[in-house]
């Protein structure tokens, strides 16, 4: 399939538990460089970075790459890209993936396939990708995003809790299948331009607020977001220190990667 869709990449300099996340260093480049290289493998016909720091402005130049200054207050990445279509002048029909910024071994067949997801989903205001758990103790960690998939592969909820749940279980029981049927959310998104403008205005709801995941705000509006199993399982992102380390690990033994 011939798609064409634009990547836009959130990234923003405060982070509790790295700050300045999209400037550290990985096998050379700042983080944010990895982000944007794969996005270009992805075949995208644009690629842009909308911050809201100068310095990260300036390392994305300097690297040979095109950023936009947004806001410091939005609410999610997703509100951030919106800023960042009107200031791109994208039409309303453009396709737009959101990567994330702190993904820097984001494999670009994702991003492609998110895209071409969306297109084929008429009816999704939001496309996504899931895969499946590959343990327990991923499925019990909140930081592993959960999604439950409805009829004809739609997104029914997100929930950093482990969901769904076997109700004949004990809550201390997450063995056998009690998270093989589950899926971890990727968060990769791709929407129409002009329906992030729809979202933005709306404003965080009180779901999002509570999970911290900006997609419920597709769910509380009551419209549909399509979730396809991922051609691939992508690599940890990087949320801690220690995720940082393993993805040093890896890039430095392949610096072309």
């Amino acid at each position: 399939m011939n798609t064409r869709f634009h990547v836009v990449i959130p990234a923003r300099y405060a982070s509790t538990r790295l700050p300045g996340k999209p400037l550290l260093d990985i096998a050379g480049k700042p983080m944010i460089q990895h982000v944007y290289e794969a996005a270009l493998a992805s075949g995208a016909a644009s690629v842009t970075v909308a911050t809201d720091d100068r310095r990260i402005e300036s390392a994305v130049q300097h690297a040979g790459g095109v950023a936009v200054m947004t806001g410091k207050d939005h609410a999610s990445g997703s509100d951030r890209i919106a800023e960042a279509c009107s200031v791109l002048g994208l039409a309303d029909d453009e396709v737009v993936v959101n990567v994330q910024g702190d993904e820097p071994q984001m494999p670009p067949s994702l991003i492609r396939q998110v895209a071409e997801l969306l297109v084929v989903r008429e009816d999704a205001a939001m496309a996504t990708l899931c895969t499946p758990f590959i343990g327990a103790g991923e499925f019990a960690d909140s930081s592993a995003v959960k999604v439950v998939l409805g009829d004809a592969d739609r997104a029914v909820y997100f929930s950093r809790a482990p969901v769904p749940w076997h109700c004949s279980r004990d809550s201390s029981d997450l063995s056998g299948e009690a998270w093989q049927h589950a899926f971890r959310h990727l968060g990769i998104y791709a929407y129409r331009s002009g329906y992030l403008r729809t979202f933005s205005g709306r404003g965080p709801c009180p779901l999002e607020r509570r999970e911290r995941l900006e997609q419920l705000r597709v769910l509380w509006h009551g419209e549909c977001i399509a979730c396809a199993l991922a051609v691939e399982a992508p690599p940890a992102g990087v949320d801690t220190a220690e995720d940082l380390a393993g993805v040093r690990l890896r890039l430095e033994g392949n610096p072309e990667s």
